[in-house]
């Protein structure tokens, strides 16, 4: 197949079997089926669900191109600009697509009949404005317009990087309008869905861009630029399998009702995947080396023509599915308890001290990141010591066991209590902003980035280069001031609790995510700009360390003691309403979490003293260390000066002892 005819052919091949996927898919799981009561048509029965399959498809060319661009092409080449111009006309079908999804989904949800009147306005600004579904459409398709003003406008690296995060954003509001808005799981759920989207994009976008660049560009180009998307193809791949295995587990339940409508075109989404897999597996390890040769070549694209037909099967699937009803996905809480209420889940048995090692309740959107941490921090160190570079121990072993705590944080006992005990969320606060910070830093993961990745010599940026970007920026030179660090460490607490942000994180689960990047964050930079391993612009002499963090360590003991006193309890319509049987009355729990963050909390900053104590002696020590070695090359002017100064003395005494 020649490169135009490949240009042209492989999006139709993808809009193909999307479309033929979806009719089957709708077909046989009922998803476009007349309602007997209420029925909205079947123009939008059958029209909702092809706009919700353009919105996929715009969106994985908008957010794929986007990155790929990012990671692979060289900004203000031919390339790059063609990359923007297709993640342009991407995010216009992402926005047209979104737009109407919403239009079609307020018609579908309030059987409303179009008008020109003033009450049909009327409905769809509620609706737009006043629900969840209507406001994630609406956000959406915004945002879609701006991704599209901005990739058409933009060439250069830091505005498409803004462009490729906010088209990254703009992929979540999509999850929160699925049909599990109503089920026990729905936060799970979300963030499964979400993932899946995002890895899916990525995955799909990247292929279809290189389907357009194929026309355009050298083989000796496309020898760079293939793998360096096989890399992000099989990143986006791990995401969208263990997303895609989670979400099915959560909608499908067990193994009787694969049988369900729903169940049989999950299996076929599976098997659709499974396939993508093993095309992407073949042409890594066979065919991507040997693109320069012709027949290499000839079959690499051949698989990519197939491999964008299962891509479309597995979105037409995607799009039926969520137009099908799932057997266990749609099951609301029927009679919940106050705890249902507030958290939309049960409440958990009572904490004993067995609880902080047996409950568990993995976060998919953490365990993936851990995950990545880990695999990548232990490639790099394997990658230096094959090259007989020395990578210390401690390092690795402090990197592994801050990423593991981080984890246990997010989906271990903490996670399974912080909602209905305040002493618990403390408990994951303090070790959020002190003690994960104290054992990540010395790691020194930029350090060992800058070593073990393959630096770029060909204009393009990597994962080495953007790290390197973001660590000589102006933004991460302000923000690792000591000064600066010290202030949004400490100010933090303040702010948090003492303000809505508490009551953000704990009613909304974005709040709750913002609430862990930022403390995890704000205790990194500080513990970086004292301790640190990596460079920094700034640090303080050592004897002002000291004082700064004494002056850090007295303020936190002041917010702990701020809490303990409280007469009345914070957010109290959530801690005070749970209906806890056990346990500490709210109040006493409340106290207990102030005294959590005076006394427990002050433990990490006290060994971030002794670490600084002990960096400020062997500072000492290497300095002397440095002055003798210069004595031992140069010799000491200032005592041989001297030395000569006592003998002019001493031969002067003679000269006048003899007279």
């Amino acid at each position: 197949m020649s490169p135009r005819t490949l240009r042209v052919a492989g999006p139709a091949i993808l809009v193909a079997a999307a479309v033929a996927a979806l009719v089957a898919g709708l077909a046989f799981g009922g998803g476009a089926t007349p309602l007997d009561i209420g029925d909205p048509g079947p123009v939008v029965r059958w029209g909702l669900p092809l706009a919700d399959l353009a919105v996929n498809l715009g969106a994985a060319t908008m957010a794929g191109a986007l990155v790929l661009a990012l990671f692979a092409l060289r900004a203000g080449e031919g390339e790059f600009d063609t990359a923007l111009d297709v993640a342009s006309i991407g995010a216009a079908v992402f926005t047209v697509a979104a737009g109407a999804t919403g239009y079609l989904t307020f018609l579908n949800a309030f059987n409303a009949s179009p008008s020109a009147d003033a009450v049909f306005g009327q409905q769809l600004g509620r609706f737009l404005l006043d629900l969840e579904v209507g406001r994630a459409w609406l956000i959406t398709t915004l945002a879609g317009a701006v991704i599209t003003v901005l990739a058409f406008a933009v060439r250069s690296w830091t505005p498409t990087l803004l462009a490729t995060l906010l088209a990254l954003a703009a992929l979540v509001p999509m999850a929160t309008t699925s049909h599990d808005g109503a089920a026990a799981n729905h936060t799970a759920a979300v963030t499964t869905l979400a993932l899946h989207i995002v890895g899916a994009a990525v995955w799909l976008g990247g292929l279809v861009l290189l389907v357009v660049l194929r026309a355009s560009t050298t083989p000796a180009r496309l020898a760079y630029i293939l793998p360096r998307y096989s890399s992000i193809a099989l990143v986006a791949f791990v995401v969208v399998a263990l997303s895609g295995y989670a979400r099915a587990a959560l909608s499908v339940g067990g193994w009787a009702q694969l049988a369900s409508p729903y169940g049989v075109l999950v299996v076929v989404k599976v098997l659709a995947l499974l396939a993508l897999g093993a095309l992407g597996a073949l042409y890594r390890r066979r065919l991507i080396a040997r693109i320069g040769e012709r027949a290499a070549a000839g079959a690499f694209w051949g698989l990519v023509a197939l491999e964008l037909g299962f891509m479309g099967v597995a979105s037409g699937v995607a799009a039926a599915l969520a137009r099908t009803a799932p057997p266990l996905g749609d099951i609301a809480i029927t009679d919940p308890t106050p705890a249902e209420r507030l958290t939309g889940a049960p409440l958990p048995a009572e904490l004993l001290p067995a609880s902080w090692f047996t409950a568990w309740d993995v976060d998919l959107l953490w365990m993936l990141l851990c995950g990545f941490a880990l695999f990548f921090y232990y490639a790099g160190v394997v990658r230096l010591r094959r090259r007989g570079d020395a990578w210390p121990l401690y390092r690795t072993i402090c990197w592994s066991a801050g990423i593991l705590l981080l984890f246990w944080v997010t989906s271990g006992a903490v996670a399974v209590y912080e909602d209905y005990l305040f002493s618990v969320h403390m408990v994951g606060h303090m070790l959020l902003t002190m003690a994960i910070p104290l054992l990540l830093v010395p790691g020194a993961p930029v350090t060992l980035v800058a070593r073990a990745a393959r630096k770029r010599d060909d204009g393009t940026r990597g994962g080495r280069e953007w790290v390197l970007w973001a660590v000589h920026s102006p933004v991460a030179k302000v923000l690792t001031n000591p000064f600066v660090a010290a202030a949004l460490f400490i100010g933090s607490l303040w702010a948090f609790y003492y303000t809505d942000l508490f009551r953000w994180s704990l009613y909304d689960h974005l709040g709750h995510l913002w609430m862990i990047l930022h403390f995890l964050i704000t205790g990194y930079l500080f513990v970086l700009s004292l301790v640190g391993i990596d460079p920094v612009p700034y640090r303080l002499p050592y004897p002002f360390r000291l004082v700064l963090l004494i002056g850090v360590m007295a303020m936190h003991a002041f917010f702990g003691i701020s809490i303990m006193m409280q007469s009345g309890l914070m957010v109290a319509e959530w801690f005070g309403s749970m209906g806890r049987t056990w346990g500490a009355t709210p109040l006493e729990d409340q106290y207990i979490g102030g005294g959590i963050a005076w006394s427990i909390g002050e433990i990490p900053t006290l060994i971030l003293a002794i670490v600084v104590a002990i960096q400020w002696s062997r500072s000492d020590e290497r300095a002397q260390k440095r002055r003798d070695r210069h004595t031992d090359r140069a010799g000491d002017a200032e005592l041989d000066a001297y030395n000569e100064r006592l003998a002019k003395l001493a031969e002067r005494d003679a000269r006048t002892g003899a007279r």
